[in-house]
This record gives structure tokens, sequence and C-alpha cells, in this order.
């Protein structure tokens, strides 16, 4: 009898820590979007601590000089630049016999120093922090430390007429033989209305920003704030259309384990947290020319939390979203890319035939 009281008060007891349990586990699911927003921003606040603490960040965040830009409009080049004709170990020691002036060639500025299956420049940091001095040779620059390395596994530059280009890149950055992070650039355009084009950083920690875009009759814009390749931020836009007759047809913010969606035709605005729909949670979007609390688009938006609460994602986020838009903006112009590795590889081959 004993025995049969002890099985009954188990059993009870075990039915007990189950109903418990579910009602913990459901009364977490209710409270916990506020608190998962919350804890997912303050990563995203804490990653760009950490990335704008790199060199990384600062060779990102070099200003744009379009006086700089090695591809003048209108200029077509009748050889493509692979790296199989720019590969080698080449450091910046410009020729003084031969510093002859050219629009967009000026110098001949690295000597081939050994052989590589990549292209490997070791040039001073100077000309990297400060591209203008890359562009105008100075005689002193000469007597500067090459401590600064790129080192490109992976290149190609096809470009043969205006909108037309054929362009990768991969390599990695180092500053006294510290690894500072990698590139890897892919884009393509046929003509001004079909391009795409996707950039990426991967910046030491695990850390990394990309940005993707692609246009044709139907568009896509995106970017996303990474950590070991999980994003921490992502917002990818969708257009259908061209011109003045293009349409937004859906909008995706992932911040975390937070997904808010807006498609097209549907009224409402859906939130999900680890892919389920919130019945009572929600979000309203606001697009006007002064919103900053997005990345690809001019908007802000309002999240209501169960609890009846409110804040806007801009106020969650903070500063950062300024240092974003600006690592989002170099990535998309490629402008280290096009300014710096491009210059390069070009000053390389034609001094080189």
């Amino acid at each position: 009898m004993k025995r049969n009281i002890l099985v009954i008060g188990i059993v009870f007891g075990l039915l007990g820590w189950s109903c418990s349990k579910v009602d913990n586990q459901t009364q977490t699911q209710q409270q916990g979007l506020k608190l998962s927003i919350e804890q997912n921003t303050a990563a995203i606040n804490t990653a760009l601590g950490k990335i704008s603490e790199t060199k990384g960040y600062q060779i990102l965040s070099l200003n744009v000089n379009p006086s700089a830009r090695l591809v003048a409009p209108g200029t077509t080049y009748k050889d493509s630049i692979t790296l199989a004709l720019i590969s080698g170990i080449y450091n910046y020691q410009p020729d003084s016999i031969l510093l002859h002036h050219n629009l967009f060639y000026p110098y001949k500025l690295f000597k081939k120093t050994g052989a590589s299956d990549k292209m490997i420049v070791n040039l001073p940091q100077k000309l990297i922090f400060h591209p203008g001095y890359l562009h105008n040779y100075l005689k002193s620059d000469s007597v500067l430390k090459n401590d600064f390395t790129i080192s490109a596994s992976n290149y190609h530059l096809y470009y043969n007429a205006w909108n037309s280009l054929d362009y990768k890149l991969t390599a990695g950055l180092a500053l006294s033989s510290v690894d500072l992070g990698s590139f890897d650039i892919s884009s393509v355009s046929t003509s001004s209305s079909d391009q795409s084009n996707t950039s990426q950083y991967t910046f030491t920690g695990g850390y990394g920003i990309m940005t993707a875009w692609q246009s044709g009759d139907t568009s896509k814009s995106s970017f996303a704030l990474l950590q070991n390749n999980n994003p921490l931020l992502k917002e990818t836009t969708l257009y259908t259309g061209t011109g003045f007759r293009k349409h937004e047809r859906q909008y995706d913010l992932t911040i975390g384990n937070i997904e808010i969606k807006r498609g097209f035709g549907i009224d409402s605005i859906q939130v999900f947290q680890n892919g389920v729909l919130q019945k009572t949670a929600g979000a309203k979007i606001t697009d006007s020319s002064d919103s900053t609390g997005t990345i690809c688009d001019k908007r802000d938006i309002l999240l209501t939390f169960d609890d009846g609460t409110t804040t806007k994602l801009s106020t969650l986020i903070g500063s950062p979203l300024t240092q974003l838009k600006t690592l989002v903006t170099s990535l998309h112009d490629m402008y280290f890319a096009e300014n710096i590795i491009d210059y390069i590889a070009i000053n390389i081959y034609f001094n080189s035939r």
C-alpha cells in the first residue's frame, strides 16, 4: 500500500512539474520579445564598438574622393586584367627614371621582388590611410617602410565599355604582419538596368559586414552585420518594376532572433520571434526623408511589445547606425577596391608590359 501511495505521489509530482514548466515556457515566450530585442540591439552595439576600434574600420571609413577614381566614365580597356597577369610579390619602390605623368597611370610605383600565384603588394601604410599620396607621388614617400600588405588570391577586371563590367576580388590585408581582415567582392554589369554586386569585409574577431544589390525587372538591396556568419542585423528590400514604376514588394528586417516583415498587399507588419508569429506584439514602419532607423531605406520602425510599451528601432540601436551606414556606403561603392587595389593592379599591369 505504501508503495502504491509513493508511486501515485511521484506521478502527481511529475505532472505538476510538467505543467509548471509549460507555464514558465509560455510566460517566457510572452515576455521574451522585449527582452530579446533589447539583448539583440545590445549585441549590435557591442559589435560596432569592437569593430570601430579596428584598423579595418578605418580602412572602410576612408573618405571617398571622386577625383581619385581610377576608371573614368567612357573609358574602354582593350585588355582585361587577370590575376595571372599581375601575380607576384611587389614592393613600393618608385622608379626614379620612369616617373612619367599620365592621366590615369602616373608612375611606375612597384618593383617585382619575387614569384607568387597571388598578387602580394607591400607598401607604406601612409598610402593606404591617406590614398591621395598613392595617387600623387612624393619623393619622400620612397623612404617609408613598406609595412602594409595586400594579398589578393583572386582578382580579375573585365571592363569593356560603359556599364559593362565583370569584377572579382578576394584579398587579405595586414599591417606589420598583423591580420586586419579581408575583402570578398563580386560585381557584374551588362547594362545600366542589369547589374549585381556582392561585397563583404570580414573583420578579425569573427565580425563581418556584407552588402548586396541587383537591378532589373526585380531589384533587391540588402545589408547584414554578421558575427561568425550569423546575422546580428540584416535588412532586405525587394522591388518590382523599373524607373518611376518601381514598387516595394517586400521588406524584411532581422534583429538576431526577431524578424519584421512587410509584404506587398499585406496591411499589417508581421513580427516573428524564433520563427513564431507574434499575435499581440506589432510594428509600425515610418517612411520619411529624415528617418534614420534603418540602413537600406529612409525609415524608422516603431515596435509595440506585449506589455503595451513602444520604442523606436533608432532609439534602441542609437549612434552605431551612423557607423553602419558609413561602412555600407563604402562597401557598396567599392571605394577601397577601386581607388586602391585596382589602382595598384593596373599600375603594375601597364608598367610591366
